[in-house]
């Protein structure tokens, strides 16, 4: 990790940058698997698994004695950790469904705000080097609790045609209606256009690697939704002279560890601190079975000392994380200043890989600096927000001027008509008026 002390202000925008690709020939690649996909449907996806997977699939569709099976498979305990992590996941999300609140704007005149379930939704699940069944938790739960009809979950299938038996129990579990053993590129086509076996759905979520993120890009272009831009994951970590440098490390070890493109970045006002958390990062690396991922990712890492945590809070605002650690003594009131970030973990004792399976908040968050303008996922992100208003005769006879002044001042003479009519101010045509 390179370290930058003392960085001015007008340095930030270099520092932020994230790690990037050239993205022509991936887009061209990704492009013709979508057009692949949307005219050859469910011969293409079975092509493309053989070409980029090496599995000859003979169903698309997990079938259920395939999710029974699995159940067996899974350890007892691993079992019991999924359900508990599932028990507090749908406790947070289930507490941000809203109930309609009628509004009188003025006497005769109501107003109200609806929540209404997304009908189709489609699940990408990665399921590669890490097959990420917490993410399973993260998106079914809040679509079933939001009254999502159909979730259609798509996960690319091992050498043997199967599926993590960990992510078709978390789907059962939570209430996916429909699993298939399809990834990449090629899973958002299908949802995106549908195919015999796979149906069309209104908007796609979830993280995936750079084929499935372009795919998502190129596919809301075409009238399907996705949950936000996403990329690579990243931490930003502010530790004060009261941080463990053990700790420190662990968490910017545990972003890592994702991939190469990863970025994880250190922000202390204590220079001491620099030396220790490399010392730690150095021996942990060491002892991890992905250490040649992580190493990778801190190659495109940062640390910067800083003056003091309001420029630590400050930097990170600008840099808008995916996931940030206030490793700091005072943290709770650090907290109250953060503007940007996609998830926050106050304390020495609240590590971001807590809030990645169990603690309850969503892990599916905004990255590669979105955090300023996006949120993470909720339950929100499952519904549309529908408004209705209902009028009394005399909220019209009330309101009425106000609206054929505004209308006429803009030329839209129809729009005045529409309640002068009902006013009685226009004759009625369909009576026959002089």
């Amino acid at each position: 990790m390179l370290v930058y002390k003392y960085p001015a202000q007008k340095k930030w925008e270099l520092l932020c940058k994230r790690p990037t690709a050239d993205t022509a020939e991936l887009h061209q690649t990704v492009s013709h698997i979508l057009q692949n996909v949307k005219e050859n449907g469910d011969t293409a996806l079975k092509q493309l698994s053989v070409a980029i997977d090496k599995v000859e699939l003979k169903n698309i569709k997990v079938s259920t004695a395939e999710i029974k099976k699995a159940e067996k498979q899974l350890d007892a305990s691993l079992k019991k950790a999924i359900k508990q992590a599932a028990t507090n996941i749908k406790k947070f999300h289930a507490a941000q469904i809203s109930k309609p609140e009628k509004i009188n704007t003025m006497s005769g005149i109501t107003c109200w705000r609806q929540s209404v379930a997304i009908e189709k939704i489609g699940l990408y699940i990665p399921g590669g080097s890490a097959p990420l069944f917490s993410t399973v938790l993260m998106l079914v739960i809040p679509a079933t609790l939001a009254g999502c009809k159909e979730i259609v979950l798509c996960t690319p299938p091992a050498k043997d045609g199967s599926i993590h038996p960990a992510i078709l129990f978390a789907a059962s579990l939570c209430g996916a209606t429909q699993i298939n053993k399809v990834g990449g590129a090629q899973a958002i086509a299908a949802m995106a256009y549908g195919t015999k076996t796979i149906p069309k759905v209104f908007k796609i979520f979830g993280p995936g690697n750079q084929y499935v993120t372009a795919a998502k890009q190129m596919v809301q272009l075409q009238n399907t939704a996705i949950d936000m831009p996403a990329g690579p994951s990243e931490v930003l970590v502010i530790a004060d002279k009261t941080a463990n440098p053990d700790f420190v490390a662990a968490d910017l070890l545990s972003q890592a560890e994702h991939g190469p493109d990863s970025q994880v970045i250190l922000v202390t006002d204590d220079a001491d601190k620099i030396t220790a958390v490399k010392n730690a990062l150095n021996k942990q690396l060491e002892a991890l079975p992905r250490k040649h991922i992580a190493a990778g990712a801190l190659d495109n890492s940062k640390i910067i000392l800083v003056k003091s945590l309001d420029e630590a809070i400050s930097f990170s605002n600008y840099y808008s994380p995916e996931h940030l650690i206030l490793a700091c003594k005072n943290a709770e009131k650090l907290a109250q200043k953060v503007t940007t970030a996609g998830s926050v973990f106050i304390g020495h004792y609240s590590p971001e890989s807590v809030g990645d399976y169990a603690s309850g908040t969503n892990h599916t968050l905004p990255t590669n600096g979105f955090a300023a303008m996006y949120s993470g996922v909720s339950v929100d992100s499952f519904v549309k927000k529908i408004t209705y208003q209902q009028l009394t005769q005399q909220g019209l006879q009330k309101i009425g001027k106000t609206v054929m002044t505004m209308a006429q001042a803009e030329g839209l003479d129809a729009h005045s008509n529409a309640v002068a009519i009902r006013l009685g101010g226009l004759p009625n045509p369909s009576k026959g008026g002089a």
